[in-house]
């Protein structure tokens, strides 16, 4: 999850630099929803690898 998102960061980068705004804002729109999602699911699965079953 975090290559796509690095994946759509770029592109949203290329696209700013070739003066597409509207797809330029859509990417990172993107990139940042789905770095927010893998940081949520990353701290899940933190706090559920260090759980023990008795």
């Amino acid at each position: 999850m975090l290559n796509w998102a690095v994946m759509f960061l770029i592109i949203a980068l290329v696209a700013a630099v070739l003066g597409f705004g509207g797809v330029a804002g859509t990417a990172a729109w993107m990139a940042q929803v789905l770095f927010v999602v893998f940081l949520v699911l990353f701290l899940v699965s933190l706090v559920a690898g260090r759980r023990t079953l008795p």
